[in-house]
């Protein structure tokens, strides 16, 4: 089946969901802030990990909101950049990245957390606020 063909495959877009990360506690937030995070779109399988395979077919459809209270809401991509390295990225080149740890090996269910690693080097925890099915 052609590339083109299998990314409108319904089983591939059905895997497709908009995952929610607000900001968790930390020094500055102690209760976490829910209008610090990221919503984005990726496909899981169903355990819940990030889908590699259907991601190559589907990256078209991974896009990032990065919205941060008193800053303007950023939008980028998912990427994979091999092996089990996972990315937001707003601009070309790697100077806006935002490495992801270990997307790789998480299982993506509400009131679950993760690290990403913001602009400036820091890593913050995010907890999983929300996983929806996709809806373009």
């Amino acid at each position: 089946m052609p590339k083109s063909d299998r990314a409108q495959e319904p089983s591939l877009v059905a895997r497709l969901q908009t995952i929610r990360l607000e900001l968790a506690r930390t020094r500055e937030f102690p209760q976490g802030n829910a209008g610090c995070g990221y919503e984005f779109v990726a496909p899981l399988d169903a355990r819940g990990h990030l889908d590699l395979d259907a991601f190559k077919h589907l990256k078209a459809h991974c896009r990032v909101h990065r919205f941060w209270a008193g800053e303007k809401t950023q939008v980028g991509a998912l990427l994979h950049l091999g092996r089990d390295r996972w990315v937001f990225s707003y601009d070309a080149g790697s100077e806006d990245d935002e490495p992801a740890f270990k997307f790789d090996r998480h299982e993506f269910v509400p009131g679950e957390y993760v690290s990403i690693t913001e602009h400036d080097g820091g890593t913050l925890p995010f907890r999983i606020a929300s996983i929806r099915p996709f809806t373009p």
